[in-house]
């Protein structure tokens, strides 16, 4: 621990321009503390996409020690609301986990004390009222995510994952999953295999890139909209993000990859998934409603192919994101337990996140009782009917 007064940083400063940073962040994210959602590739074409389509201001805070080694990087998404200055981690609902970039010494040794002090001189930095980061990990890689000391509670929803055993993506399944899981798979597999012959492949020309994002988005709105929910991919914008992100440089693999099932001449169901650091982070899935083998499961097939392949790559992690779902809890042995951080920084910043941390409370109560979030659901589907009949 350091000494009293003396935080383990000695400078922190606050960039506007991402394109400045891209050499020191990519050299920091090789061995710091961070998601796949908070490298470099990903985290810069999404600014330069969705956050620019929302006109969205952004804010990089650099921490660094007496040597002026970088210890921490912030990628912090700024808002207003009501007159009050607050910020989040870049990627909003596109993000699985929030958090930011930490090396993993500098992290160990903070505690709750530092953390807090840590994030109220950034905030100050910045001239915020309040910092707000949800669905944050507790730990990563063994350390604890230093935002997360200061946790308010668990987050609505978990993540969940499973440990892939080197090269054997088979032995991985058969210890993830429940023998009656894999039984069911296995008639999956054998029923698609009656509509004829089927690959897996990953997307990596420009060609192949539009033609999965293609079948990926037109599935997901299908998808959306037999739920009666408003499709979060329906933006060009996303898709300009997906694309950028899925292409690659001539220096950089991308942060994103696309994998599609092929039946014949058509893609039947798509995986969108960032690597970083040898984990594997399930971003979004999708499969054809309209085809004669979506009752085989696709997806799930697709999945379990990928869970295979990425064995063989050497990845390490292979997550499923946030959310509850009947298939995550099948593949996946474990789970990362999300948290959030309500920190007022002002008196606006006082009432404003007692508002948010209320807001997200009874969140998490619905989510937590299946009857509550049924009528949830129900009373969305309706008000939404009632807007497009308005429209």
């Amino acid at each position: 621990m350091p000494a009293a007064g003396h935080p383990l940083w000695s400078s922190i400063t606050i960039e506007h321009d991402i394109l400045a940073l891209e050499a020191e962040w990519r050299a920091f994210e090789e061995t710091a503390l961070a998601t796949p959602y908070q490298a470099y590739g990903w985290i810069r074409p999404f600014v330069e996409t969705v956050g620019a389509a929302h006109g969205e201001a952004f804010r990089y805070a650099l921490l660094r020690d007496d040597a002026g080694g970088l210890v921490a990087l912030l990628p912090l998404a700024i808002a207003r609301t009501g007159g009050i200055s607050h910020a989040a981690f870049i990627g909003d609902k596109h993000s699985n986990y929030h958090m930011g970039l930490y090396a993993p010494g500098f992290a160990s040794q903070l505690d709750a004390v530092e953390a807090r002090r840590m994030l109220r001189e950034v905030g100050a930095a910045i001239g915020l009222d309040a910092l707000i980061f949800l669905n944050q990990p507790g730990s990563w890689q063994g350390i604890p995510n230093p935002a997360a000391l200061i946790a308010a509670g668990p987050s609505p929803s978990r993540a969940y994952k499973l440990a892939l055993i080197p090269g054997d993506g088979e032995a991985t399944l058969k210890r993830s999953m429940s023998s009656h899981a894999r039984k069911k798979l296995k008639n999956k597999h054998n029923r698609f295999k009656d509509f004829g012959p089927s690959t897996v492949g990953q997307a990596k020309t420009p060609e192949e890139i539009e033609r999965v994002l293609d079948a990926f988005l037109a599935q997901k709105a299908e998808r959306f909209r037999s739920m009666g929910v408003a499709d979060p991919f329906a933006e060009r914008s996303v898709r300009t993000f997906l694309k950028q992100a899925a292409t690659a440089s001539n220096e950089h693999r991308p942060i994103i990859e696309l994998y599609s099932l092929e039946l014949g001449e058509t893609c039947v169901a798509t995986y969108v998934g960032a690597v970083q650091g040898g984990r594997f982070s399930g971003m979004a899935t999708s499969f054809d409603l309209s085809s004669p083998a979506a009752r085989t499961s696709p997806g799930e097939i697709l999945l379990s192919e990928l869970i295979r392949l990425q064995a063989r790559e050497g990845v390490t992690v292979f997550d499923l994101g946030v959310g509850e779902a009947r298939y995550k809890t099948s593949f996946c042995d474990d789970r990362d337990d999300l948290v959030d951080t309500f920190l007022p920084l002002t008196l606006k910043g006082h009432l404003f996140t007692a508002m948010a941390q209320a807001k997200r409370a009874l969140k998490r109560r619905i989510k937590s009782s299946p009857a509550a979030l049924k009528l949830a659901q129900l009373v969305a589907g309706r008000f939404r009917g009632k807007n497009s009949e308005e429209e």
